[in-house]
């Protein structure tokens, strides 16, 4: 480990004192303390969840198991590391957040003792990951540098259960409009999506027969994720230059997405559409 660092003192000798043997005497430099947990040894243990805690890392330092622990992870730096430790005492999902530190902090999750970590998650300001009753996880806390600078600063660290997995259904509408001069395609439906969301969407894949061929093009779109059911559209253009949908019948692909911080939701649907120009 390296040492910690000195405030910052300057000392001025002159040349003249040293050759007549004038010694200065000053006060001695003051050094600032790392955290208690600034190695694995000294993870400071999480009890009761959710678990809030801040600390200043700025006097943080990176060891030997702090780089095993990103060995696998492959965070950008380790810069400002401290530890935390929890035994959850029931199987389930853990959400760490760090985004509120003053600094741009990531955390790494790993499992086993120095020489042999396991790596469970990794990754900037939020994680999620699961857990099994009995076992002890070990949180490290980083200044990944991502904000161009380190040394650590003030860490705001929030560890909580983590919310279930959201949910999200679709439907396509069987009649579909279509644009005769540019060729495009609507499609329609209703989407329902509920519960903590990083992001959402409907994805559509809309083709057409035409002689030998096809038509083909795709389409996407956000989706709000509040609980509550809501029609969607989206306008489908032809992917190859010089095809245009016209009217009759197509096939319908649509994927309906919504990710949380620990899983994501699916929902596909294969439909046959007609398109009409009252769609």
């Amino acid at each position: 480990m390296r040492p910690n660092r000195p405030n910052r003192l300057s000392y001025r000798i002159g040349a003249a004192a040293i050759a007549v043997g004038l010694i200065l005497l000053g006060s001695a430099p003051a050094y600032a303390a790392a955290p208690s947990n600034d190695t694995f040894g000294g993870a400071i243990a999480i009890g009761a969840i959710p678990f809030m805690t801040t600390l200043d890392t700025s006097e943080a330092t990176t060891d030997a198991d702090d780089s095993a622990a990103n060995a696998n992870c492959g965070a950008p730096s380790m810069d400002a590391s401290v530890w935390f430790s929890t035994t959850p005492a029931a199987d389930g999902a853990l959400l760490v957040d760090v985004s509120a530190s003053s600094y741009s902090a990531g955390v790494l999750v790993v499992t086993g003792s120095p020489g042999a970590f396991q790596l469970v998650a990794c990754g900037p300001r939020t994680i999620a990951f699961p857990v099994s009753a009995g076992t002890t996880y070990y949180l490290i806390a980083i200044d990944d540098q991502s904000d161009g600078s380190g040394n650590g600063g003030t860490l705001a660290l929030t560890v909580d259960a983590a919310p279930p997995p959201p949910t999200i259904t679709a439907t396509v509408d069987p009649v579909a409009g279509f644009t005769p001069k540019a060729g495009s395609a609507t499609v329609h439906g209703t989407v329902a999506c509920s519960g903590v969301v990083d992001f959402a969407f409907v994805d559509i894949e809309l083709h057409q027969p035409v002689g030998r061929g096809e038509v083909l093009g795709f389409a996407s779109m956000d989706v709000r994720c509040d609980g509550t059911a809501r029609p969607w559209s989206v306008e489908v253009f032809p992917s190859a230059p010089g095809t245009k949908f016209s009217g009759g019948k197509a096939a319908s692909l649509s994927i309906a997405v919504a990710c949380g911080p620990l899983q994501c939701a699916f929902d596909f649907q294969q439909h046959q559409v007609r398109l009409t120009g009252k769609g």
